[in-house]
């Protein structure tokens, strides 16, 4: 005969219930912090919109690229959780900056009442407003995580540009390309109203530019662009791959010029010069940012992997087993463990009346309240 010893669970329902319905579930835990399945649907569905929007994507090639980046959707979502506890480790403070950039969208928005500047947010986010500040705060911490703790290791000295320089000129012959930053005001689904509101609203921004605000915050805080998310820095041009309509706006030129509202099918788009790019060899005085960059980036890609890496080894990382990170820590465990999953013991009824049986010794119980040492002994 054999004894079954089942796991002490507790339960708020019927422990055989027919009907449940799962509302969330938990995927991930990190430290303190857990991810859940609606976390990375919501990952993907921004994604799958982004790639539809940039690349121009529809149809099954959308769904194969969506599915190859979502691959790492929960890496980066463990990325960023990491981040933003070791800024709390740190005792990193963002909260003036999160500030000056509420206030500076709430003055772009026109809406000086607080109630009424929550419910736009929420309508143009599509998040309550404790969520959308919450995640302006979060995205300043992991970047000043990332500046703090890994950007500032990076030196590059002035003689590996020019070595690089000299070793790769053929990378630095241009053709005439125009790079160029964008805001657009929308006016999809508005009435006439509506669009004279976009319409000041954009002659506003140009004004606020021309005066020398910096045209990528505007765009960051501004644009209803999905470059908004970049500064509202767009892919390089070639003569004729602008629609002429925006080419003859821009293409004679110079830096730093920003034009008027020009009116597009989805708005109200306005566009700076960033730089004009002449045909021939670059002279390194025009390139030795981009030949920094060239250098900076292979350096800090990985040792920002290096170190999300220890975050990670340092880390109380709980994974279900069907999800994969793909950022692991080589040899971490990471095993799921429920104790509602744990399964029942068997012992033979012989086992338990073979045990040795312990008594305790009343005298060897220690006296609530007492400060002594008590000793017990079997028998």
């Amino acid at each position: 005969m054999k004894l079954v010893v089942l796991p002490l669970v507790l339960c708020s329902a019927p422990l055989f219930a027919t009907d449940v319905k799962v509302l969330e579930e938990i995927i991930a835990k990190c430290n303190g912090d857990i991810i859940t399945r609606s976390d990375i649907e919501k990952a993907q569905h921004d994604l799958a919109a982004e790639m539809a929007q940039r690349e121009a994507l529809t149809g099954p090639a959308l769904d194969s690229k969506v599915a190859e980046e979502s691959k790492n959707l929960l890496r980066d979502r463990l990325d960023n959780l990491l981040l933003v506890q070791k800024a709390k480790d740190l005792s990193i403070n963002v909260d003036s900056e999160v500030a000056k950039r509420i206030a500076s969208i709430q003055k772009d928005s026109g809406i000086a009442d607080p109630d009424k500047f929550h419910e736009w947010v929420k309508e143009k986010s599509g998040m309550p407003f404790e969520d959308f500040r919450n995640e302006i705060k979060e995205q300043g911490l992991r970047e000043t995580v990332v500046r703090q703790e890994v950007g500032r290791r990076i030196s590059i000295k002035h003689e590996d540009v020019e070595k690089y320089y000299n070793a790769h000129k053929s990378e630095f012959i241009r053709q005439e390309r125009i790079f160029l930053r964008e805001i657009l005001v929308s006016t999809e689904g508005k009435d006439a109203a509506g669009v004279a509101a976009a319409e000041k609203k954009a002659k506003d921004l140009v004004a606020r530019a021309r005066k020398g605000e910096r045209f990528p915050e505007l765009a960051r805080d501004n644009s209803d662009a999905i470059t908004s998310k970049s500064f509202g820095a767009l892919d390089p041009f070639k003569k004729g791959q602008l629609d002429p309509s925006l080419e003859n706006q821009v293409w004679d030129k110079p830096k730093g010029y920003v034009t008027d509202p020009i009116r597009v099918s989805a708005g109200f788009e306005i566009l700076r010069v960033e730089e004009h790019q002449k045909a021939g060899q670059a002279e390194l005085a025009d390139v030795e940012n981009e030949v920094m960059d060239k250098i900076y980036a292979p350096l800090m890609a990985p040792r920002l992997r290096e170190y999300l890496t220890k975050l990670r080894e340092d880390a109380f990382l709980q994974i279900k087993p069907e999800w994969i990170d793909t950022g692991a820590a080589p040899g971490k465990d990471t095993a799921w463990a429920d104790p509602a999953q744990l399964k029942p013991e068997t012992i033979k009824k012989e086992d338990v009346n073979n045990k040795p049986k312990r008594k305790r010794l009343l005298w060897a119980v220690p006296v609530p309240g007492t400060k002594g040492k008590s000793t017990s002994s079997s028998q």
